[in-house]
């Protein structure tokens, strides 16, 4: 079943437990936290201390996405901060194989990124490795961007993978997640939908969360319509 992923990063920081409670009333499952250093991407955000403070007013899992240089050097900071799920970039990681290692040994749910200019073929060794593939569907640095529409067909890509390698990792999609969007991007195969300006952009988190979420799940019950009648197609 889809899942909203509320993406803390367009909250109002001065009221952040107050608006993390208020999308998770509009259905939100797991808090996103995007991890910015000014290096990797143009762009300061949070980090450790922020999550841990987090960790205290929500037991929803917190999937933590790095968008840093040398990411391996706070995996160990961040697992001790609460993250549940840690996320870390192909175009980040010398060693990914490793860096997805160290984050499963310190008990936290390895994920892999991707930039829009990072295929998806790429990531074909590691796909057993992980937990989810994130997909950057804006360039990451910045809330509030516009959908970058080639990467559906990079999510029908990993759906793809995913049935033919046998695997269960999830689909995961960030960036210009909104109402004009949200249904072609459960249609091409996605899981897990972060959105931030489309929850807390409208002043009314809990609602615009539920209405995301609504839509979703219509898209993902259309998704699974039409699976079903081209699985008994083929088998005919």
């Amino acid at each position: 079943m889809v899942q909203l992923l509320p993406s803390i990063l367009s909250a109002d920081f001065s009221r952040l437990a107050e608006e993390i409670h208020a999308a998770e009333r509009g259905g939100g499952t797991v808090i996103h936290i995007d991890i910015m250093d000014g290096h990797f991407v143009p762009n300061i955000t949070v980090g450790p201390p922020v999550v841990a403070s987090l960790r205290n007013v929500t037991e929803r899992p917190l999937d933590c996405h790095l968008m840093i240089e040398n990411p391996d050097r706070f995996v160990e900071e961040f697992a001790r901060a609460g993250a549940n799920w840690l996320g870390v970039h192909y175009e980040a990681c010398r060693h990914l194989h490793r860096s997805l290692q160290l984050i499963a040994q310190n008990g936290m749910e390895p994920g892999v990124v991707i930039n829009p200019a990072t295929r998806v073929d790429l990531l074909i060794d590691i796909l057993p490795m992980v937990h989810h593939v994130l997909v950057m569907t804006v360039n990451p640095g910045f809330g509030g961007q516009k959908f970058i529409d080639f990467s559906l067909d990079k999510i029908r890509r990993l759906a793809e993978l995913r049935a033919e390698l046998g695997l269960n990792f999830q689909i995961e999609v960030d960036g210009g997640v909104a109402h004009d969007t949200i249904g072609a991007v459960v249609q091409a195969g996605a899981d897990l939908l972060v959105a931030g300006s489309a929850v807390y952009d409208s002043g009314d988190p809990e609602r615009a969360a539920r209405g995301l979420l609504e839509a979703a799940r219509e898209a993902e019950s259309r998704r699974n319509t039409q699976n079903f009648h081209r699985a008994r197609a083929a088998a005919i």
